[in-house]
C-alpha cells in the first residue's frame, strides 16, 4: 500500500513571494513550495517534500547501480588527513576543504570525494586478480567550502552525491567498467527525465586521462560547454582544443616600430591602423613561483581555468608589479618573445610555426612586427588555452560552435593508476608476480539534480516534476467543504490501496484559489479535484505540464491513475 499525505499535517508551509536572496528559478521554487529552507549560507534543510524528490533520485541512481554489479557500502564523512596528504589534494584542493582538528591536535577534513579512502579499502580488501574486478559505490554528504555559494542547492558548501569507483587489472578491464557507467548514466538521467549531454571534459584535482560530463542545459547553468550544429561533437569549454596547423609562408626582417603610449592591444591596434587579430598578447603568469609567458593572438583572451587545469597541480597565479623588478627583459605592456631570457613560454595553437605577429619589441614605447613563430622565436609548449568564443571551428567537422550554460549533474574519469601507484594498490596477478590495480571515478550529484529537474522543467506556475521522481503520483484538492474533503480522504485511501503514492489537500479554513495555486506551485504530475460535482461521485484530473483536464467518476479516476 502507497503512503497518503495529508497536508493538514503535513509540515509544508508555501511562500507567495520568491525570497529576497533568491537568484535562480530552483532556488525561488523550491523555497517557495516548501522543500527546503536555508539555514546558512550554502547550507540547506531538506524538509519533507524535499526528501522524498531527494530519496526518490537516490532510489533510481542505487537501481541502475546495482543493475551493473556495483555494490554499494558508507563511508564515514569524516576523514584523517593522511591519505590526502600522500595524494598532495591536501594541498591541491586549497581552501576548498574543510579542514579541522581534534581535541589531541590531529588533523581531518570533511570528504569533498573519496578516491583515496576507497583505494585503501580495496588494498585491505583485495588481495587476487580472482577479486576483480570491483565496482563501489556511495550515495553521501560531501563538503566543499566554497568562497560564494549561490543558486540554492545548485552550489553549495554540503550537497548529496554519489561517488562510484572501479577497480581493475588491466586498461582493457578499466574501458569496460568505464562503458557500464557510462551506460548506467544515460539510463538514469532517461529515467530522472533530465534533458543533457554527454561533453567531453577535463580531470582537474580528480587526475586521471578520460573524462566526461554529462551536463543540463540550464540558463542558471555554470559551466559553459560548446555544441556543434554539424555533427555529435560537445565538449566543455576547458577541453575544446585547436588543431596546430604550421604556416608556410614568406615574411619579413623583423623591423621594430615607435609606439609612444601602447601597452595595451586596443591602443596598440589603434595606434597602427591594424585589427587586433595581427597583434600577439603575451600574458606573464607564475607557475608555482616561475614566472611563465602565454601567447595568444591579441584579440582572444587567455583563459586561465584552462590554463591551470592544463598545467595542475602546479599553482597558477598573475604576476604582480614587484615580479617586473630586477628583470631587464620584461617591460611591463611591451613584452615580447623574441627576447625573453629564461623564461618558459607556452602558445596557443593559433601561434603556429610561421605565422608572423607584431608584439612588444621588450623596449619601452617600442613594438616590433614580422615577428615568426619558429624564427624569431621558439614555443616550450602549444596548449590551448584561449577563452573560446561562438563561432570557434569545431574541432571535429569546423563547423561554427554554438556556446550554451548547463548544470553539471554527472561526471565520469579513467583515472587509471594515479591512486594506485600512491598507495601500492597491487594485486596478485596470473603469473604469480603482483600486478598494479586501474581505476575509474564515476560521480553523480545527487541533490544537485534536483535543482537541475526544477531549472528544466518548472513553467510560469511552479514546479512540474516527472514522475518518477515527484514527491507524489497525484495531488488529490479537497475544493470545498466537508463532502469534498470526506470524498477526498476516500479516495487518497482506495488510490493507495492500489499502489499510487497521494498527496491530499484537506486543510480546513484554506480557500479552493490557495489550495488550486499550491497544487500548481508543488508540481505532482497529476492534480485530481474534488470539487462541484463531489456529491455525483465525479472528479476532475488535470496533467500538470499540458493542463488538459478530464472529469471522471472516483472509479475512472482510480482505474486511470493505478494503471
Amino acid at each position: 500500500m502507497a503512503q497518503v499525505q495529508r497536508m493538514s499535517r503535513l509540515m509544508v508551509k508555501t511562500l507567495r513571494d520568491d525570497p529576497a536572496d533568491a537568484e535562480t528559478l530552483n532556488h525561488k521554487l523550491l523555497v517557495r513550495a516548501g522543500y527546503v529552507r536555508r539555514n546558512a549560507a550554502g547550507i540547506w534543510t531538506w524538509l519533507p517534500l524535499g526528501k522524498k524528490v531527494l530519496d526518490n533520485i537516490s532510489r533510481v541512481v542505487r537501481e541502475e547501480m546495482d543493475a551493473i554489479g556495483a555494490q554499494e557500502v558508507l563511508l564515514p564523512a569524516l576523514l584523517p588527513k593522511e591519505p590526502y596528504e600522500a595524494s598532495a589534494r591536501w594541498e591541491e584542493y586549497g581552501d576548498l576543504l574543510f579542514r579541522l582538528k581534534d581535541r589531541k591536535g590531529a588533523e581531518y577534513l570533511l570528504g569533498p570525494t573519496h578516491e583515496e579512502i576507497f583505494t585503501l579499502i580495496v588494498k585491505d580488501q583485495v588481495a587476487s586478480y580472482k577479486d576483480l574486478p570491483v565496482m563501489l559505490y556511495q550515495i553521501q554528504t560531501k563538503y566543499r567550502d566554497e568562497a560564494r555559494p549561490r543558486a540554492g542547492v545548485l552550489r553549495g558548501r554540503e550537497f548529496q552525491m554519489k561517488d562510484s569507483y572501479s577497480f581493475d587489472i588491466t586498461d582493457e578491464g578499466l574501458a569496460e567498467s568505464y562503458r557500464l557507467h557510462r551506460e548506467a548514466y544515460q539510463k538514469i538521467f532517461a529515467r530522472l527525465g533530465l534533458d543533457y549531454r554527454i561533453v567531453s571534459a577535463v580531470s582537474g584535482a580528480m587526475g586521471g586521462s578520460a573524462s566526461e560530463e554529462f551536463l543540463a542545459p540550464a540558463p542558471a547553468g555554470e559551466d559553459t560547454f560548446v555544441d556543434c550544429p554539424a555533427c555529435d561533437y560537445a565538449a566543455n569549454t576547458e577541453a575544446v582544443t585547436f588543431k596546430l596547423t604550421p604556416v608556410s609562408a614568406e615574411h619579413g626582417a623583423v623591423e621594430e616600430l615607435a609606439t609612444p603610449d601602447t601597452p595595451t592591444i586596443e591602443t596598440l591596434a589603434e595606434h597602427l591602423g591594424v585589427p587586433a587579430s595581427a597583434t600577439l598578447k603575451n600574458l606573464l603568469v607564475k607557475v608555482d613561483g616561475e614566472i611563465v609567458a602565454v601567447g595568444v593572438p591579441g584579440d582572444r583572451e587567455v583563459d586561465l581555468g584552462k590554463l591551470g587545469e592544463h598545467l595542475a597541480p602546479a599553482v597558477v597565479e598573475l604576476v604582480t608589479a614587484e615580479d617586473f623588478e630586477g628583470r631587464a627583459d620584461l617591460v611591463r605592456g611591451y613584452v615580447g618573445p623574441q627576447g625573453l631570457e629564461k623564461v618558459r613560454y607556452i602558445a596557443d595553437p593559433r601561434v603556429a610555426p610561421g605565422t608572423a605577429w607584431i608584439t612588444g619589441a621588450n623596449k619601452v614605447d617600442t613594438h616590433a612586427k614580422n615577428v615568426v613563430a619558429g624564427r624569431d622565436f621558439e614555443v616550450d609548449d602549444y596548449l590551448d588555452v584561449v577563452v573560446v568564443e561562438e563561432g570557434d571551428p569545431c574541432p571535429k567537422c569546423g563547423a561554427g560552435l554554438k556556446l550554451d550554460r548547463a548544470i553539471e549533474i554527472g561526471h565520469i574519469f579513467q583515472l587509471g593508476r594515479k591512486y594506485a601507484d600512491t598507495f601500492g594498490l597491487d594485486v596478485l596477478g596470473q603469473q604469480g608476480k603482483p600486478v598494479r590495480v586501474t581505476m575509474g571515478s564515476y560521480g553523480i550529484g545527487v541533490s544537485r539534480a534536483v535543482a537541475a529537474l526544477a531549472e528544466q522543467s518548472a513553467d510560469e506556475q511552479g514546479l512540474c516534476w516527472p514522475k518518477e521522481i515527484a514527491p507524489a503520483d497525484v495531488h488529490l484538492v479537497a475544493a470545498g467543504k466537508a463532502l469534498q474533503t470526506e470524498l477526498a480522504l476516500d479516495v487518497s485511501e482506495k488510490l493507495a490501496a492500489a499502489g499510487v503514492r497521494v498527496l491530499v489537500d484537506d486543510r480546513a479554513g484554506v480557500s479552493p484559489g490557495v489550495k488550486f495555486t499550491d497544487a500548481e506551485l508543488i508540481g505532482v504530475p497529476k492534480i485530481l479535484v474534488a470539487g462541484r460535482r463531489s456529491a455525483e461521485g465525479v472528479l476532475e484530473l488535470k496533467d500538470r505540464r499540458t493542463g488538459e483536464r478530464e472529469e471522471l467518476t472516483v472509479e475512472e479516476a482510480i482505474a486511470r491513475l493505478a494503471a
